[in-house]
């Protein structure tokens, strides 16, 4: 991807340079190569620190939030991935970003990579990783490495939605298409076939490792209230430790129907998480359920889509639907 990284600076020099844009919303690495955080940019000078590549997973879209406020003139340059235009789209639609204040560039991505992924597989002491179409070279302090690309990838980019931009100003793409995205409702199945008591077995235990440090929801493009019921400190669940197994339990299902019908699957929340829990799979569970019940829906697909939560029709499907099909 470094090819792309070389155009996306020098397009984003030239429109910072001719006013089109007063700043940019993109990537710098860290304290590591594969620690890659969103920054803003705000002259050409500074552009040499825009990273693009691997290791490029965040969604910039919820970003843009805070960052129309602050937008008193020009407009800001963001990067946006062909995942991260659904998020951006579904924040248009709820009015939470001014269009007339951004430009968006799509950049191309064939997938990025997870360094757990890495680590999990027993790669320790990593000092780069080389991306060689289907195949990754890692260097480590023991020696050089190989792995298969397609094994490091973020749950997101292995379930991709596809290659197709949902809103751009320009693209700039030159990656080639990755393999088509794996089915994203398989681990929802799996779950599905469980005995109620396993899945709360599981969920059970993945859910009580949650430390509460709201990464999850502060990463989340589909929260993007005002005020969180959450940091409301007589709510009884503004506290950063759980006091019980149940209010552990509450603040991720709460925050799941919260996003349902709005969450366009962008992977955040797991991909933020410091403890690992699966939480996409708890969207992905509504997701389907809405697709099952209402017809396939894509959130952020269009903007000005009404989601099937929010739109009544006569041939929605009544309680009774969901009542006989729990009973099955």
């Amino acid at each position: 991807m470094q090819k792309v990284r070389g155009l996306v600076i020098k397009r984003a020099g030239e429109l910072l340079s001719d006013g089109t844009v007063t700043r940019v919303l993109g990537y710098k690495c860290g304290d590591f190569f594969y620690d890659v955080t969103p920054a803003f940019f705000e002259s050409a000078d500074q552009l040499s620190d825009l990273e693009y590549g691997s290791f490029c997973g965040a969604n910039l879209s919820k970003y843009l939030i805070n960052a129309c406020k602050d937008q008193k003139e020009g407009k800001i340059l963001v990067l946006l991935k062909p995942c991260d235009t659904y998020s951006f789209n579904q924040l248009l639609t709820e009015h939470r970003i001014d269009r007339d204040k951004i430009y968006v560039i799509g950049v191309g991505c064939k997938g990025m990579l997870d360094i757990e992924k890495l680590k999990a597989m027993g790669f320790k002491g990593i000092t780069k990783v080389l991306d060689n179409g289907d195949e990754l070279d890692i260097k480590t302090i023991y020696g050089d490495k190989k792995c298969k690309r397609a094994d490091a990838l973020l749950e997101k980019c292995v379930c991709c939605k596809g290659k197709d931009f949902k809103a751009f100003d320009e693209v700039i793409d030159v990656e080639e298409p990755g393999e088509k995205g794996a089915d994203r409702f398989e681990g929802v199945a799996l779950l599905e076939n469980m005995t109620s008591e396993e899945r709360f077995a599981f969920w059970n235990n993945e859910l009580s490792k949650c430390i509460r440090c709201n990464a999850c929801r502060n990463v989340c493009p589909a929260c993007s209230c005002m005020k969180c019921v959450f940091d409301n400190p007589v709510s009884g669940a503004a506290g950063k430790v759980n006091s019980n197994s149940f209010e552990e339990k509450m603040f991720h299902i709460i925050r799941a129907f919260h996003v349902a019908g709005r969450c366009t699957d962008c992977g955040e929340c797991s991909r933020v998480c410091p403890q690992g829990i699966p939480l996409h799979l708890l969207n992905r569970k509504f997701i389907k359920d809405i697709d099952e019940l209402y017809g396939d829906y894509q959130a952020g697909e269009e903007v000005g889509s009404r989601a099937p939560l929010v739109n009544f029709t006569f041939d929605d499907a009544e309680p009774s639907i969901v009542h006989e099909r729990g009973n099955e």
